[in-house]
């Protein structure tokens, strides 16, 4: 699953690296956790929009606002055949920003964190999907990341990771048009390992009300690095 990430780069330079136009602004955090607000990108007729939404998603049929605590994730495998899920997939597909993404591997002595990211630590856009619910008090947009299993640099600290799409993937998963079953294949995989890095992070990150750039800050001689 993926359960804690990170977002920090200036505002200003994501809207230039995803070529949208927003008035959104927002602070450097590492580490987010679910029902927080995050940012995404989504499409809005003819341009894609920047805004932040409710991570957790929560069905427009759903009775209640908390089974979005339980709708953090969705599985690529499964996506297209889940009642959650079946509706945003069709047409509320969006990128969910971050620059890298903890998880954490079992060890003898305690589950240790690890901080996954590209190697020059830019933006990462992670397949999602949003939904607008509005059977409570006001209406609440939200959204969830979907995951695939591991690439051969993130298996050995945990079997699943989100999907993070590249440019060229990006474009057909913001598209308007409905996606098969084979393109959802071909889009929903395992990043290359290319460029990306991992290492093991201080267990300060396993409290969500811990922030700072030193939650990201590699452990030295811990076993498990790669860069």
């Amino acid at each position: 699953m993926c359960g804690r990430y990170a977002f920090y780069s200036p505002a200003e330079a994501v809207k230039k690296y995803f070529s949208v136009e927003s008035d959104l602004e927002f602070k450097p955090r590492y580490n987010i956790a679910p029902t927080q607000d995050v940012p995404i990108i989504r499409r809005r007729g003819e341009s894609s929009e920047l805004v932040m939404l409710h991570w957790g998603l929560v069905p427009f049929w759903a009775k209640e606002k908390s089974i979005g605590n339980r709708m953090i994730n969705a599985r690529a495998e499964t996506v297209g055949q889940k009642p959650s899920f079946r509706n945003a997939l069709k047409s509320k597909r969006c990128l969910v920003l971050a620059n890298g993404f903890y998880e954490w591997k079992k060890t003898d002595a305690a589950k240790q964190p690890f901080f996954i990211c590209m190697k020059d630590q830019r933006p990462m856009a992670l397949a999602g999907l949003w939904e607008s619910w509005e059977k409570g008090d006001e209406p609440l947009e939200s959204c969830t990341i979907i995951t695939t299993t591991a690439n051969e640099l993130v298996a050995p600290i945990h079997h699943r990771m989100p999907v993070i799409l590249n440019e060229d993937r990006q474009a057909d998963w913001l598209s308007d048009s409905q996606l098969g079953p084979e393109q959802l294949r071909s889009i929903l995989l395992p990043a290359s390992t290319d460029g990306m890095s991992a290492w093991p992070v201080a267990l300060k990150v396993n409290s969500p009300a811990n922030q700072g750039p030193e939650l990201i800050d590699s452990i030295p001689g811990q076993p498990g690095e790669s860069q």
